[in-house]
């Protein structure tokens, strides 16, 4: 015999909630994880609108490098950006992807890059990590930002840029103070 107080249905409703909650964001989170991992098959396969359509329409690339930082915004940018930056034929290898799940439709999310050239036999181009922002957009993820910083790049031709010092100036380094 099944007891069926109140009690019993509230917790069992509880429990129900917790678990589909449970499963709700393990799908989010599996959605996101492959939203970098699309974005470097697209970068392969040199499919640069399908590349685009992974942001949302007001998304926004930002790639720091060492000297400079390049911005691109909204899916014309983000086009003539990736048309000049894939002419180079890189070749991303992402990893150590890290999802961190926000409120309401917002996530943030790291991930690692090691960068070869397919123009130069898979010669070492650079390496890097992506902090990514991601928004729920008419109901899938897509990358709200990205933000490359550039640890180390090889090559860096000037024609893969575009450079908009006023969207996103070079950010100051904080000094290293040794404890001594």
């Amino acid at each position: 015999m099944t007891n069926t107080t109140p009690t019993t249905k509230v917790w069992g409703v509880r429990r129900m909630k917790k678990v589909e909650e449970a499963v709700k964001a393990m799908l989010d989170r599996e959605e996101i994880r492959e939203l970098p991992a699309r974005y470097c098959d697209l970068v392969w396969r040199n499919e640069i609108e399908a590349l685009v359509k992974l942001f949302t329409p007001d998304g926004e690339f930002v790639m720091v490098t060492p000297t400079q930082t390049y911005a691109a915004r909204g899916h014309k940018e983000l086009l003539d950006f990736y048309v000049r930056g894939l002419a180079m034929t890189p070749r991303p290898f992402i990893h150590n992807m890290v999802v961190e799940l926000g409120k309401k439709g917002h996530a943030v999310g790291r991930c690692y890059l090691e960068l070869r050239s397919a123009k130069r036999d898979m010669a070492w181009l650079g390496t890097g990590h992506y902090l990514d922002h991601y928004e729920k957009h008419k109901g899938s993820w897509k990358f709200a930002r990205r933000e490359f910083t550039a640890l180390r790049m090889e090559d860096l031709p000037a024609e893969v840029s575009i450079p908009t010092p006023a969207k996103a100036a070079p950010r100051a380094r904080k000094p290293r103070v040794s404890k001594a």
